[in-house]
C-alpha cells in the first residue's frame, strides 16, 4: 500500500536525506587509489551516528553493513572489505540514513583517480538518466511515466537497463510501496499524488543487463563482467512540485 506524506513528514523525509547528503560529500574525498572499501564504511557509519541518525542499511533483512559498496561489475549491495580501490576502478556507494523514524536514500557512482572514456561514459549517462526520470516525476503522472523516460534515455545510449532492481517509495520503511522500475511504459502504474516519496534509481551497465548474486546472497553482479553505475536520489513530489530530499 502507498502512503502519502504530510509536509512534517516530508520534513523529516528531508533532513534523513540531508545526511545521507552530506556523507556522500564526507566520503567523496577520501574515494582514491589505495583506501580499503572498509575504511570508507567506518567513516560512513561513525559521520550518521555523529549526525543524530543510524544507518538505515545495518540489520535491514540481514545485511550487515552500513555501506553497500560495489566496485565495477558489481551492480548494487557490495559489502565493504579489505579490497584496496585501484586507479580507474568505479565505485557506487549506496547510503541510507534513518532520523527520527524517517529515512533517506541515495546512491552515487564515484571514479577512482583516472577512469577510462567508457567509464567516463557509463557515469555520466546514468547520472543523466536519473534526473530524466525526476523530470517526469509530478502529481498526475504515473510511475511508468517516469520508467520509460529511464528506459528510453538509457536505450538511446545503449546502455543496459537492469530489470531486476528497482526503485521505490521512502517513508518509515527504507524500501516502501510503490516499486518504481527502469523500463515500462507511458501511462501505466500508480498514480502519482501529493505526498509521495519515492527513491529513483537507473542501474545500467556497459554491456549486457543480465546479473547473478555472489555467494553471499547479497551482491548483484552483471552476468557478462561488464562495469556497472548506479545514481540514486530519494524526492518528495507534491502539488508545489518536485523536491530532491537527499541533495544540497
Amino acid at each position: 500500500m502507498i502512503s502519502y506524506k504530510s509536509k512534517r513528514e516530508i520534513e523529516l523525509l528531508k533532513q534523513a536525506g540531508h545526511i545521507v547528503y552530506l556523507t556522500h560529500q564526507f566520503l567523496a574525498p577520501y574515494i582514491k587509489p589505495g583506501i580499503k572499501t572498509m575504511e570508507l564504511e567506518v567513516k560512513a557509519e561513525k559521520f550518521i551516528r555523529d549526525h543524530g541518525a543510524t544507518p538505515s542499511f545495518k540489520g535491514y533483512d540481514g545485511f550487515p553493513y552500513t555501506l553497500c559498496i560495489s566496485v565495477n561489475d558489481e551492480i548494487v549491495h557490495g559489502f565493504p572489505s579489505d579490497r584496496i580501490l585501484e586507479e580507474g576502478d568505479i565505485i557506487s556507494i549506496d547510503i541510507g540514513a534513518c532520523y527520527k523514524g524517517y529515512h533517506g536514500d541515495s546512491a552515487w557512482t564515484y571514479p577512482v583517480g583516472k577512469i577510462s572514456k567508457e567509464n567516463e561514459y557509463l557515469l555520466e549517462h546514468t547520472k543523466k538518466a536519473l534526473y530524466e526520470g525526476i523530470k517526469k516525476a509530478k502529481v498526475g503522472a504515473r510511475i511508468g511515466d517516469i520508467s520509460y523516460a529511464i528506459e528510453q534515455y538509457a536505450t538511446k545510449y545503449n546502455l543496459g537497463v537492469v530489470k531486476e532492481l528497482v526503485g521505490h517509495g521512502v517513508g518509515t520503511s527504507v524500501h516502501e510501496d510503490p516499486n518504481v522500475p527502469n523500463y515500462g511504459k507511458k501511462g501505466t502504474g500508480p498514480k502519482i499524488k501529493d505526498g509521495m516519496v519515492i527513491a529513483i534509481e537507473p542501474m545500467l551497465t556497459l554491456g549486457s543487463p543480465e546479473i547473478y548474486i555472489l555467494d553471499n546472497d547479497w551482491t548483484v553482479v552483471t552476468e557478462d563482467g561488464s562495469n556497472s553505475a548506479h545514481f540514486e536520489h530519494t524526492i518528495a513530489i507534491t502539488n508545489e512540485g518536485v523536491e530532491i530530499l537527499t541533495g544540497e
